[in-house]
């Protein structure tokens, strides 16, 4: 072995490490081609957003358990790994979005495409319509104890409009005048509500419209936040539910009513009430919002008030006679 040979021996990287000339070898997450992919892949997965159809309750998760390939035995424990699913998500920046998955639209979903409900590609592609339904939200981090109420009254919610909507599009023309009256009915709720906000003044306002319907009692919540000197900021999809449901009680001429809770800086709860009439909204006493706050609507028992609260009379909302009813 010469000189020259042995330097270039001694010269040469320890074993593992490759030479400062060369590249990593495939797979090192290095300079290599199939380096570069794996990095690419990663931060594809990053920028493509995923979906979550969360069995919420107890009995949807038992009625899911008859598909041998669902393999989940213990709803308390799939909550558990939901959760973890959804913080190692949330870890890695990816949007998340949670809709309720329930069984029986999944059934109707395979049957009406000759998919087998029991593989789990049937449920990847029946959880990505999810969203299209409106009963999802966002991940924002909160846990699934927290999680799962909130998609319970977002799918209430959205039952309720649907419900309201359709009845008022089956109710027709007016006999007398000729009126679309589930069209005139909305827009005259549309106008009730805008005048209520306007006299309601600035805070922040959380108002409940109550309207009974084929046995139950339809509820529609509306928050909003109006500055002083600003007009109140609605939200598009509680805006159209609220009025969706003064309107069906409008046009069917319901005993329904709507509360108003007004809290701003350094004052009391303000609360006050109308009752609908004929469709027209007709101020409660402060007796009436009192007994309508303070008795229990299960067993008509007294209630304590609330401290900090004051109970006032609905307020006059001068309605003007726009046309918009029949």
């Amino acid at each position: 072995m010469t000189h020259t040979e042995r330097h270039r021996r001694t010269e040469r990287p320890r074993t593992g490490q490759p030479r400062p000339d060369s590249p990593k070898r495939s797979g090192s997450g290095g300079p290599g081609p199939r380096g570069t992919a794996r990095r690419t892949r990663r931060r594809l997965r990053r920028e493509i957003p995923s979906t979550v159809g969360l069995l919420a309750d107890e009995q949807d998760f038992t009625a899911m358990r008859r598909y041998r390939t669902f393999t989940f035995d213990d709803h308390a424990a799939y909550l558990r790994q939901i959760d973890g699913l959804l913080t190692s998500l949330a870890s890695r920046g990816v949007h998340t979005t949670v809709g309720l998955f329930d069984p029986e639209e999944f059934a109707e979903y395979c049957a009406e495409r000759g998919l087998d409900p029991d593989s789990v590609a049937a449920r990847n592609r029946f959880t990505a319509t999810i969203p299209a339904s409106g009963a999802a939200l966002a991940h924002t981090g909160q846990p699934v104890d927290r999680l799962v109420p909130l998609l319970i009254s977002t799918a209430v919610r959205r039952a309720t409009w649907e419900y309201a909507t359709a009845v008022l599009g089956d109710l027709g023309e007016c006999a007398e005048c000729g009126q679309d009256i589930g069209g005139a009915a909305f827009d005259r709720a549309s106008h009730i509500l805008l005048r209520l906000l306007d006299a309601a003044g600035p805070g922040a306002h959380h108002l409940v419209c109550s309207v009974p319907a084929a046995g139950e009692q339809l509820l529609a919540v509306l928050h909003t936040d109006r500055p002083e000197g600003a007009p109140a900021l609605l939200g598009s999809s509680e805006g159209a539910e609220f009025v969706s449901v003064l309107a069906l009680g409008i046009a069917l001429e319901s005993p329904g009513g709507i509360v108003l809770r007004t809290t701003g800086p350094d004052l009391p709860d303000r609360l006050h009430g109308w009752r609908l009439d004929r469709g027209e909204p007709v101020p409660l006493t402060e007796a009436e919002v009192f007994n309508a706050y303070c008795t229990d609507a299960d067993t008509g028992e007294p209630l304590s008030p609330e401290s900090g609260v004051e109970y006032r009379a609905g307020f006059a909302l001068h309605l003007d006679d726009t046309g918009t009813h029949h």
